[in-house]
């Protein structure tokens, strides 16, 4: 369950960010339970962390309340120990998006796919649904939902966030969010220290998307924020597919630090120009590594 703990406690970084909550506002377990569609526990896990790194604290009565935003900013990075079942997920990402899935499945099917428990194959599914590429039918069924399959729409991904990407800096309406970037910071330069070496191929793909959220985020542009996060939902399991060389991974990291130092600065312009000639970099060689499934994870 860490990878879903981990992804709930981003989501609600981000929702008190969004939200614009103040201290002494609320949070209910149940209803954050619904609101990211997964059970209780993982949620009740989420807010565990979250108030001992102070950011939240258990309200008089019931539930929890937010004590101060910016202790985000202390997280500790994520462990490197990761979900006990993540070759089985990776194995139905590849599965998916080798077509060796169809569209439908049913829990008992995916039992008699894969070698896990009925407790494990549920925990394994709030994960993916909560990342995006699965939800829940009525009754007992799974549907996927689309993902980028093809070579030629997995380069016209790229192409599109560098369009969008360095413009989000130059945005009229930006805003720095320092609490969520500096927090960004910390975990890619945890990422350069050694992270990099022993993180699992999904969670690099969320810190490194994640960095990149965050930044958009700040243009305070719907579409441009919705754009981004709706291809990075699309592209997840093609990455996944791909095999990754962390020592340059490692140093897309450093580049990404670089940006969002510049940021913090307030160099927008300098930090567009940064990110057009990362995203400029990056494109041939995920292209080319797309091509013969070689290194992914940005």
């Amino acid at each position: 369950m860490t990878a879903l703990v981990n992804s709930l406690v981003d989501r609600l970084v981000g929702k008190i960010r969004d939200e614009a909550m103040r201290p002494g506002d609320r949070l209910s377990e149940r209803q954050l339970a619904e609101e990211f569609r997964v059970s209780r526990s993982p949620v009740r896990a989420a807010l565990q962390r979250l108030t001992e790194a102070g950011v939240l604290a258990v309200a008089d009565r019931s539930g929890y309340r937010l004590a101060a935003a910016d202790a985000a900013v202390a997280l500790p990075p994520p462990a490197p120990d990761e979900d006990g079942d993540e070759d089985i997920y990776l194995s139905i990402a590849r599965d998916r998006l080798a077509g060796a899935l169809p569209d439908r499945l049913t829990e008992a099917e995916f039992l008699r796919r894969y070698p896990l428990t009925r407790a494990r194959l549920a925990a394994l599914l709030r994960r993916i649904a909560a990342e995006g590429w699965i939800e829940r039918l009525p009754g007992h069924g799974w549907a996927f939902l689309p993902v980028l399959t093809s070579l030629e729409t997995y380069q016209d991904s790229y192409r599109f966030r560098l369009l969008i990407e360095p413009a989000g800096f130059l945005e009229p309406r930006f805003a720095l969010n320092r609490e969520a970037l500096e927090r960004r910071l910390a975990e890619q330069r945890w990422l350069v220290e050694g992270g990099v070496m022993t993180v699992s191929n999904a969670r690099l793909f969320d810190l490194n998307s994640g960095m990149h959220q965050a930044l958009m985020a700040c243009s305070r542009n719907s579409f441009l924020i919705d754009a981004l996060a709706r291809v990075d939902r699309l592209r997840r399991l093609i990455e996944y597919r791909q095999t990754q060389d962390r020592a340059r991974a490692r140093e897309r990291c450093i580049e990404h630090i670089a940006i969002l130092e510049a940021t913090l600065r307030g160099e927008n312009a300098e930090a567009s120009g940064m990110m057009r000639r990362h995203l400029a970099t990056l494109t041939p060689l995920k292209s080319a590594a797309a091509a013969d499934w070689g290194p992914a994870g940005d």
